[in-house]
């Protein structure tokens, strides 16, 4: 996430109206913007694959899934993420027009070496403040590894994680893949 940030508040409306024209994309952090930096290829392969996946399977539902071109609105957080992939099944979003969701049910983040430790911990704590968010998963980009974290019925955040061989599911849209189906055609990992 963080390659630049402002030293100066900048309010959610300006925000928005500032990305609508932005050739570039940025996140926004409780006043402060961060501009986005691209993706090296395993991390597009892999958003790629989710994407075709999650959409192939929901693709009879009244469900979205979304790239990184959509924003995710935190409002009790006071942010705007880009994840790599969401999905949203609430019709608060699906019949919108805004360039952002507010009510996504699975957020997934492709790990990288700059922003692992952001999504892992403040990040992951800005999402927990979504009510309709039941999974959040994070996807290694450097070897078959991913990690989805689950609310349970008692409100706790729960991890499995998945690896070689094993079968990858996303409770909340009742999803299950072989973890080498993620990984599909990313140079380097076997």
């Amino acid at each position: 996430m963080i390659a630049s940030q402002n030293k100066f508040y900048i309010s959610p409306e300006d925000y928005l109206e500032g990305e609508r024209v932005s050739p570039i994309k940025h996140e926004y952090r409780r006043g402060h913007v961060y501009a986005m930096v691209g993706a090296k290829k395993p991390h597009v392969i892999i958003a790629s694959n989710l994407v075709r996946l999650l959409g192939n399977h929901l693709i009879n539902t009244p469900c979205l899934v979304l790239s990184s071109d959509m924003k995710v609105r935190l409002e009790a957080a006071n942010c705007y993420y880009y994840p790599d992939v969401s999905v949203t099944c609430d019709e608060r979003d699906t019949n919108s027009t805004e360039d952002f969701i507010l009510y996504p049910s699975l957020v997934i983040e492709v790990l990288s070496a700059s922003t692992a430790a952001f999504d892992r911990g403040d990040k992951f704590a800005d999402y927990q403040t979504l009510s309709t968010l039941r999974e959040y998963v994070l996807v290694s980009q450097t070897e078959m590894r991913v990690e989805c974290f689950r609310l349970n019925e008692s409100g706790m955040w729960v991890s499995q994680t998945y690896a070689t061989g094993d079968e990858v599911y996303f409770a909340g849209v009742d999803f299950r893949c072989p973890i080498a189906s993620i990984y599909q055609k990313v140079p380097g990992i076997v």
